[in-house]
Formats: C-alpha cells, structure tokens, sequence
C-alpha cells in the first residue's frame, strides 16, 4: 500500500537560495516513512520490544525540482523489494503542481541491536510486509 503524507514547506527549511535545503528532504523522508509504517499497521512498538531494529544502509536521492516556501507536498511512500534481511522503500515527493520534486529509493537492513550485525527478517514481520511489496 502506498501512504501518503502531505506538508508546507516553512521558512526554517529553506536555504540560502530560498528553495528547500537539500539535508531537509531526508527528514521529509524519514517522516513519509514513518507514516508508511503507521499506515501499514506495523506496531510502533516492534522495535522498542525487541532485539531487533533496522538501519539505514543506502540512500539514493534524485533532485528533480526545486520547493519554496508555502509549496504544499505529498511525500508517497512504498515498499519496494524485500530481500532476507533487507527491504527498500520507494518514495517520492510531489508539489501541488503535481510536479515530481524528488524521488528516492532507501534500502534498510535489520538489525539485532545487541550483537550489532544485520539479521534476517522475522516470519512474523514479514509475513506483515510481503503483501505490501509494490514494486
């Protein structure tokens, strides 16, 4: 399922040439993923009950445009490939021209938080994730 989360762009995430900061899409990102998650019905606490957590190993951002203050965005989040110890999320973000602003393919790793190295996914989570691969 793709979720959709949309913002403003505010003043704070603007640099020097009055377009948005390049360093600020990847928190828009991050919060696109997040809302993936919630969307998804992924318990939130999974990982704050567990060993387990995830990483981020790889991030690849194309800039297709830029945004400027007030530009509302849509930040559209999907799981794009699950591998047995590591998915990636598609993402882009649209201004309300429906103009594409940037696109991103993230891939994370999961991860046991004590003995620090990458694991495979749970059944039980990816049991959760499978039907949710949009490629």
């Amino acid at each position: 399922m793709i979720s959709t989360l949309e913002i403003e762009v505010r003043s704070t995430e603007l640099d020097a040439l009055g377009h948005v900061n390049n360093a600020k899409y990847l928190e828009y990102l991050e919060w696109g993923r997040f809302e993936w998650v919630k969307e998804n019905g992924i318990p939130l606490d999974f990982f704050g009950t567990s060993r387990l957590s995830t990483v981020l190993v790889n991030t690849n951002v194309n800039y297709r445009r830029e945004a400027r203050l007030g530009d509302r965005l849509r930040i559209r989040s999907w799981l794009a490939e699950m591998g047995r110890s590591s998915f990636r999320v598609g993402q882009e973000i649209i201004n309300h021209r429906d103009e594409r602003v940037a696109d991103a393919m993230i891939t994370s790793v999961m991860y046991d938080t004590h003995t620090r190295t990458s694991v495979y996914i749970p059944d039980d989570l990816r049991a959760k994730l499978e039907p949710l691969v949009r490629p």
